[in-house]
């Protein structure tokens, strides 16, 4: 069967040069945060692609469920692929209060083969400590992800047993993090650079005529709050300050659509030789049918013969002279790779020292 990949590739071309950018564009606030939630739920509501009755803590599962709705069941005759149990996973942005909503990602835990058009069941999400700050419900949505599939074989797009409820968390305890106890605020760099600490401790102090701010190393810079003045204002001007920063190019690699965003002027080191080949695998089923000889009493039979042939296209070897990522990318392009087949040379590129960009794999 020969697989075909779309990809979507953007590229950006903009000048590697000197501009300025907003403090908190570079830095995260301690304390200030992401937090991470995570339950255990169930999706039902499938077109008999759920789990099979191998995975027993499904079976369990519904059975509990139903169990707290009054209808009692044993678990051993549970049978049933609309439903599927799965790993529900959040994050809950900073200062999240109580009714506010956020998007939550639901993930097969057993052997289902598809959660499209199921419908996640109300599930709590517990924080690292145990407690339960919110709970989700609502529609699966899998982002253009599907899997058929009948007698002849069988078509998959992207991963059919990931997806995502869009507003189906909503928050039930508020964190415990107070902003206003705070005496001094702490400014991470998202990417350690002892000289970008110096720019933003010099802003800092440049801008309120005094020494509030001091770098500590590569990635922490402290602030002490001045008398008399409000946090939050404070901290809202210190974000908008601007320092210098260089435009950094960057990579970034979606690899569950196979989606390349480029930036920059990511430079490679030339000449550069790469070896392409790629391996189709055919399978072809003709239906045989058997006939027993005269007055055996024996029965017609129907059998399929399958057939199996592997095709490895002829390796080819080029190599690429110019020092801009955006040719390989065309020239690779021309040659008809794959989406999966870029993505892997342009991480080996950058695992052998020849490409000079970030590489950030989402």
């Amino acid at each position: 069967m020969l697989r075909s990949l779309i990809i979507l590739l953007l590229i950006v071309d903009i000048a590697f040069a000197v501009n300025r950018v907003k403090i908190g564009n570079e830095v995260e606030v301690v304390g200030v945060r992401q937090n991470y939630l995570t339950g255990y739920g169930i999706v039902v509501g499938l077109k008999g692609t759920g789990d099979g009755t191998t995975s027993r803590f499904t079976l369990i599962s519904i059975a509990n469920m139903l169990k707290k709705m009054g209808i009692y069941v044993d678990p051993r005759q549970v049978r049933t692929k609309n439903a599927a149990a799965v790993i529900v996973t959040a994050s809950m942005p900073p200062f999240a209060k109580n009714g506010m909503r956020f998007d939550v990602t639901v993930s097969s835990l057993g052997d289902a083969k598809s959660l499209e058009n199921g419908v996640l069941i109300r599930t709590p999400l517990m924080g690292p400590d145990g407690k339960i700050y919110a709970f989700a419900q609502g529609p699966v949505s899998l982002g253009g992800g599907f899997s058929e599939s009948n007698k002849g074989g069988r078509v998959t797009k992207n991963f059919p047993t990931t997806g995502v409820v869009l507003n189906g968390g909503i928050i039930e305890r508020d964190l415990p993090f107070s902003f206003e106890s705070m005496k001094d605020l702490t400014l991470t760099l998202k990417i350690p650079d002892f000289t970008k600490a110096t720019k933003i401790q010099n802003a800092i102090n440049r801008h309120f005529g005094k020494q509030l701010a001091k770098a500590i190393d590569a990635t922490t810079v402290k602030v002490k709050f001045p008398e008399g003045i409000d946090p939050v204002e404070f901290t809202s001007q210190i974000m908008n300050l601007e320092i210098e920063s260089d435009n950094e190019p960057t990579v970034v690699i979606y690899e569950r659509t196979g989606t390349v965003i480029m930036s920059g002027d990511i430079k490679i080191d030339t000449p550069i030789y790469v070896s392409h080949g790629n391996i189709y695998v055919s399978v072809l089923k003709t239906p045989v049918v058997s006939q027993p000889p005269p007055l055996s009493g024996g029965e017609t039979v129907t059998a399929e013969k399958v057939e199996t042939t592997v095709v490895e296209e002829e390796g080819r070897i080029f190599s690429i002279q110019s020092p801009s990522l955006k040719d390989l990318v065309q020239a690779l392009n021309d040659l008809g790779v794959s989406p999966r087949d870029l993505i892997a040379i342009i991480q080996a590129i950058k695992n052998a020292g020849k490409l000079h960009a970030k590489i950030i794999i989402m």
